[in-house]
C-alpha cells in the first residue's frame, strides 16, 4: 500500500507537489485511516501562514526540509487495526493531513472519541489530538459530513470568541468590528454576536461580497474596507480581525480612537501577512492574538467538560439549521476529486478567490471512471 499527500512550500503556499511514498508496517497500538473527505478553507491557509509560529507543520511532518503538510479537518475510516479498542470499519472524524491516508496511536479511549497519541505531538494542543468516534458523536450525521467539514471547527472557533468577548463583558464597547466579514469563521461569529441584546455587528468586506454579507442577516450593517466613514470615529468598538491585513489594521487603528480591543483570529490575505506595518507602530491597543484551545481549556475548567460540551452542541445546532436552510443556504459544498483537482482548489482558496457560498470539500482519491 501507498500515500499520496499535498506538499506544500512552507515559504512559498503557492508552490505544491503531489508525493506518493509506500507505507511502513503498523506497530503495536497504532491504526491506519483511509482520509475519504476534507474541506479546505481560508482557516487552512492561516494554518499554513502560522505553521511555524503555531507549530501547524508539526502535526503532520513530512521529513522533508522545507516542505509541509497542511492540517485540514474531515472524515476518515480504519482500514487496518493493530489496536484492540479501535476496529477496522470504524468512522472518525477529526485533523488530518492533506492525504490519501495516515497513521494513529490511539489512547485515551471512550465511547466518544480517543487522542492520538504519537510522541511528536505530545506537547501540541490536545484539542487537535482528538478524533472523534462517529457512532458516539452527538454532532455527526451521516447525510452531513460536508457541512460538518466545512463549518464545524470554524463555528467552534466562531462560539469560542463570541464567548471570549462576551466573557470579557467586550471590553467596554458596544460595537464589533468584523473584518473579511463573507468568511466562515466571521459570519459564525457574527451569528453568535447577532444574539447579544445592545452589541452592534458591523462586516467589513470587499465591494464584490457585500451582498452576500447583507443575505446572511447577521450583520446590522456591512461596510466596505474602502469605506469607512459610516462608521463615526469616535464609536467605542471591538475590531475582530479575520482577515490578516496589515494596511486595513493600520487604517482601523488610527481611525477609531475609543478602539477598546484588537483581536486577530486569522490571515485570509496571506499576501498581507507580513506588509509593513502588520503590527508595528500601531496606534490604540496591541493586536492580541486569538488562540481557540486557551479558551476551550478556561471554560472547560469552570464549567466541567460536560457542560461546555451540552453549551457547544446547542449552539452548532442553532447555527446549522439557519446555515443550511433549504430555502436560503449560506453555504453549499462542492466536492473535488483527485490530486490535480485537489490542487486547483488549494490554489484558488490561495487566492482567496471564488464564491464565498461555495465551500471545498476535497479528496485525494479519484472517482469511478476519472482518467
Amino acid at each position: 500500500m501507498s500515500t499520496t499527500s499535498l506538499l506544500i512550500r512552507k515559504d512559498q503556499l503557492a508552490t505544491t507537489r503531489l508525493h506518493t511514498a509506500t507505507d511502513e508496517p503498523l506497530a503495536d497500538g497504532q491504526v491506519r485511516v483511509r482520509i475519504d473527505s476534507f474541506a479546505l478553507t481560508s482557516n487552512n491557509i492561516t494554518y499554513a501562514a502560522f505553521g511555524d509560529a503555531m507549530s501547524y507543520w508539526q502535526f503532520y511532518p513530512t521529513g522533508e526540509e522545507g516542505w509541509g503538510s497542511i492540517p485540514v479537518w474531515g472524515f476518515a475510516s480504519v482500514v487496518q487495526s493493530l489496536h484492540p479498542g479501535v476496529a477496522v470499519g470504524e468512522r472518525l472524524y477529526g485533523y488530518w493531513p492533506m492525504a490519501t491516508g495516515t497513521v494513529l496511536s490511539p489512547g485515551r479511549l471512550s465511547p466518544e472519541r480517543f487522542t492520538d497519541t504519537a510522541p511528536h505531538r505530545a506537547e501540541l494542543p490536545a484539542v487537535y489530538n482528538q478524533y472523534f468516534r462517529c457512532a458516539s458523536d452527538p454532532l455527526y450525521t451521516a447525510e452531513s459530513e460536508d457541512t460538518q467539514s466545512l463549518l464545524r471547527p470554524l463555528f467552534i472557533t466562531s462560539w469560542l470568541i463570541d464567548d471570549f468577548m462576551g466573557d470579557n463583558d467586550f471590553f467596554g464597547a458596544k460595537t464589533m468590528l468584523l473584518s473579511s466579514a463573507s468568511s466562515k469563521t466571521a459570519y459564525g461569529t457574527a451569528f453568535q454576536l447577532h444574539q447579544r441584546e445592545g452589541i452592534e455587528v458591523i462586516g467589513l468586506t470587499s465591494p464584490a461580497n457585500v451582498a452576500f454579507c447583507e443575505s446572511l442577516g447577521c450583520y446590522d450593517r456591512v461596510v466596505t474596507y474602502e469605506a469607512l466613514d459610516p462608521i463615526a470615529a469616535d464609536t467605542p468598538c471591538v475590531y475582530i480581525d479575520f482577515a490578516g491585513n496589515g494596511a486595513l489594521r493600520n487604517a482601523i487603528h488610527a481611525r477609531f480612537a475609543n478602539l477598546a480591543f484588537s483581536s486577530s483570529i486569522g490571515g485570509t490575505h496571506v499576501e498581507q501577512l507580513a506588509s509593513k506595518g502588520a503590527g508595528k507602530d500601531l496606534a490604540g491597543p496591541r493586536a492580541t492574538l486569538f488562540f481557540a484551545p486557551a479558551q476551550i481549556k478556561k471554560r472547560t475548567t469552570e464549567w466541567g467538560a460536560e457542560e461546555f460540551g451540552r453549551r457547544m452542541v446547542a449552539a452548532w445546532h442553532h447555527f446549522i439549521a439557519t446555515a443550511t436552510d433549504a430555502n436560503k443556504p449560506w453555504l453549499r459544498a462542492e466536492r473535488h476529486h483527485g490530486g490535480e483537482a485537489v490542487q486547483a482548489a488549494y490554489a484558488q482558496v490561495l487566492a482567496g478567490k471564488g464564491d464565498p457560498r461555495a465551500g471545498h470539500v476535497l479528496s485525494l482519491y479519484k472517482q469511478p471512471g476519472d482518467a
